[in-house]
């Protein structure tokens, strides 16, 4: 159903280049960002208390087709095997009329290709903005066995930024490093929480909808999406193709990686200027950052939900906040206890909400008689 080479060439191609630097200054960068990576880990750690079970090997720092190649991997694992299953349940429906003989493999393999150019769009979009990321689903190693995540770093995207921003290059790195580090220690520290986001993907995919007709509604309903974000609305694209019972789990996945967002936000604004001396200047520079950009990057961060990302960094940011300065550190981190102990959408908005259902009423002193 997707060409992963298409996707990988298409994406590849479109990519705009990255600023130019010399061999010397990139052989630099890639030092500084893995040595970085090493140190901000070990901040991360101690203002934390996550500590269980963290890779210390350094970050993965890869260029732009780098970038889109590991995607590629990640979704290839991830979506080949739902791939299948959703091919079984299509049999005889729209496509399966057609999908029989050479004629129906042609068909095949022609949407297939299309549906990679259109995946390799997106990711050269999305290749030249990502400063880093956790890899949650990566190929198997040599042996088999699948790896259970790796911190990959865009070191053009990160020269570009701080070059854009007029920042101190080394605050700026080490600040990006703990946003990421952050997410390598949530999904390495919390054991089940990796499989419980797989889960959740999976359901979603599955809960899609393959009647004809609502494939058609759903088709129109891109339509106002795209026409909607033009006109500056809040239309995108992955509200338009839900179906009711995808949107019940997009809201569990949502308050998730809200949270995981949020408290990378956190955590890289207030291990603070000791380690980061910079970091108000930075902040405030990279949030103007992150809200401007010409008229079609808004048009095209709005269709792709990247706007409800900045979102997402502003709500779980406030929710960490809020929490620890109510119940402290030890008991915010109650939080990755079980998938009950996750805020729920409305506990994002309302933490108040949360403490009462999680952590309880603190208890009163003993009065003397």
């Amino acid at each position: 159903m997707i060409d992963w080479n298409v996707a990988v060439q298409t994406g590849t191609r479109l990519v705009r280049s990255g600023p130019q630097v010399s061999p010397t200054e990139a052989r630099q960068v890639v030092a500084e960002l893995r040595d970085l990576s090493r140190i901000a880990q070990g901040h991360v750690r101690e203002f934390t208390g996550m500590d269980g079970g963290l890779d210390p090997s350094p970050a993965k720092v890869v260029d732009r087709p780098g970038w889109i190649k590991a995607n590629v991997d990640g979704f290839r694992v991830v979506l080949e095997p739902l791939m299948e299953q959703l091919q079984e349940r299509r049999g005889g429906g729209m496509l399966g009329g057609i999908g029989g003989g050479a004629g129906g493999a042609v068909i095949q393999a022609v949407g297939s290709r299309v549906t990679g150019a259109q995946v390799g769009a997106i990711l050269a979009y999305m290749a030249s903005r990502v400063l880093g990321q956790y890899e949650l689903f990566l190929p198997p190693d040599p042996a088999g066995r699948a790896p259970t995540g790796r911190l990959t770093l865009v070191a053009p995207n990160i020269v570009h930024a701080e070059q854009e921003l007029d920042v101190d290059t080394h605050d700026f790195r080490l600040w990006v490093c703990l946003h990421e580090e952050t997410h390598r220690a949530q999904f390495a520290s919390v054991s089940w929480l990796r499989a419980y986001v797989q889960d959740q993907m999976t359901a979603f995919l599955l809960a899609a909808d393959l009647d004809p007709g609502a494939l058609l509604n759903r088709l129109r309903d891109v339509g106002e999406a795209v026409a909607d974000a033009v006109r500056g609305g809040e239309g995108n694209l992955i509200d338009a193709i839900q179906t009711p019972e995808q949107r019940e789990i997009l809201d569990r996945l949502t308050a998730v990686m809200t949270l995981a967002e949020g408290h990378g936000d956190y955590v890289m604004d207030a291990v603070g200027p000791e380690v980061v001396p910079s970091v108000a200047d930075i902040r405030a520079k990279f949030q103007h950052r992150r809200e401007g950009g010409s008229g079609v990057d808004r048009v095209m961060r709005r269709l792709l939900g990247l706007d409800l990302k900045m979102k997402q960094y502003a709500e779980g940011s406030r929710f960490v906040r809020t929490v620890i300065g109510q119940v402290g550190m030890e008991q915010f981190n109650r939080v990755w206890t079980s998938p009950n102990t996750l805020p729920t959408h409305a506990e994002i908005q309302d933490p108040a909400l949360w403490v009462g259902r999680v952590i309880g009423k603190p208890e009163l002193p003993p009065t003397a008689d």
